[in-house]
């Protein structure tokens, strides 16, 4: 079994495990705790808090230890998580319940930033684009299936069980990236953990290439945490469709990404980088001006239509861009630099979000989609007239970054 396919397996048992949490935290919370919508708001934050918190110093960890065994410590956090969260349940305190929550979702981090340094050593140029894909794949597959199946069963199963579940997907995970090969360590002198930060920030805002993937992403992840809490009062106010197709639309924008990245892994090969980073964010901006024609006598279908399109390109988006990150930014440096990226993109949902509240809140849902469009496309704006409309091939930057 190739390092490829090793990440891909402990990739699907990280991942089925977050999205278990993801989706089942508001839920268990509200049957089990009886949980008001603050506390639920907490907790659901406890687990994204994660994204925020552990990004910088896992980084840093990335780029100065053996990644094999960052890869197990990875799968071990998720697995002590899930066990801590489901005794939580069991035993019917919150507090366990949020840390165990919390801590399996620093296991996923710390995963995803060990998994994008390995995928460089274990692959060529001309493949890592493929290889990106195939760890990419079992996320977006699990945000597709893991909501289905979890509203499907939720009723009928003990809710300690669900973390149960999770737990075993953590051990899964945990005997793929047990079977990895040693990988070989920056010998770096080693700096001041702030001068190891501000490297990899300096890095990221002097490189062309990465500063536009970073503006591309801050706008688009602005855009769509605003569009998750605008939605729901168009939905009602505007659309006057059926509250389900909230959900409904959540899992078009999964099937999406899933298909996303599973042809990603067929084309990579075949298309120029440019056309995909365009693609990804004008895809998004086309999708926006369509929820913007939205009236309430369209039905529901054109809703699902525009998030398939939210989430079908940028999950192409996401695989070029994490190839380029990889094949412009130098090994001993990727961690930080990918730890800089990923705090960004974070850090700008809980803003777009409060953003998306406030000019709803203020002006009216209709405010706030034209919000959420202008942001989708900046984001378009910045990949347009950057560096990224010229990456003609993924070799030419691997020779760039070889000079």
């Amino acid at each position: 079994m190739s390092v490829i396919h090793r990440l891909a397996g402990a990739a699907y048992g990280t991942h089925l495990g977050d999205q278990i949490a993801l989706v089942s935290v508001p839920l268990v919370a509200a049957l089990v705790f009886d949980a008001s919508a603050e506390l639920i708001g907490i907790l659901v934050a406890c687990q994204s808090m994660a994204h925020l918190l552990g990004s910088i110093p896992f980084g840093m960890l990335v780029d100065r230890w053996q990644l094999r065994s960052l890869a197990i410590a990875s799968s071990l956090i998720a697995l002590a998580g899930f066990t801590g969260a489901g005794l939580g349940v069991w035993a019917g305190t919150v507090v366990w319940f949020g840390a165990g929550i919390t801590l399996a979702g620093f296991g996923t981090v710390l995963f995803a930033l060990t998994a994008l340094s390995i995928l460089p050593k274990a692959a060529p140029a001309t493949g890592l684009a493929r290889a990106n894909a195939a760890i990419e794949t079992p996320r977006a597959f699990c945000s597709f299936a893991v909501p289905l199946a979890i509203g499907l069963l939720v009723a009928g199963i003990s809710p300690p069980l669900i973390y149960a579940a999770a737990a075993c997907a953590a051990l899964g995970a945990l005997l793929f990236t047990a079977s990895l090969l040693t990988f070989e360590t920056s010998q770096a002198p080693r700096v001041s953990r702030i001068a190891q930060i501000l490297e990899g920030g300096r890095y990221v805002l002097a490189h062309k290439l990465l500063l536009a993937i970073s503006l591309c992403a801050i706008f688009w992840n602005l855009a769509f945490a605003a569009l998750l809490v605008v939605l729901v009062p168009a939905i009602r106010d505007l659309y006057h469709f059926d509250p389900g197709a909230f959900g409904v639309a959540l899992s078009a924008f999964g099937l999406a990404a899933f298909t996303g990245s599973w042809l990603s892994g067929r084309i990579s090969d075949k298309l120029a980088p440019r056309f995909v980073l365009l693609f990804g964010p004008g895809s998004s901006a086309i999708a926006a001006a369509g929820i913007l024609l939205i009236g309430p006598e369209s039905p529901a279908v054109q809703l699902y239509a525009c998030f398939f399109f939210i989430g079908f390109g940028p999950s192409m988006w996401l695989i070029a861009q994490n190839s380029v990150r990889q094949l412009v930014t130098p090994p001993a440096l990727l961690g930080r630099v990918n730890a800089v990226i990923q705090t960004a993109i974070y850090g700008v949902r809980p803003l777009g979000a409060l953003i998306g509240g406030a000019v709803a809140g203020a002006a009216g849902p209709e405010v706030g989609i034209v919000f959420v469009a202008l942001a989708f496309a900046a984001s378009f704006a910045v990949s347009l007239f950057s560096g990224l409309r010229r990456v003609v091939s993924y070799e030419s930057l691997k020779a760039q970054n070889a000079v």
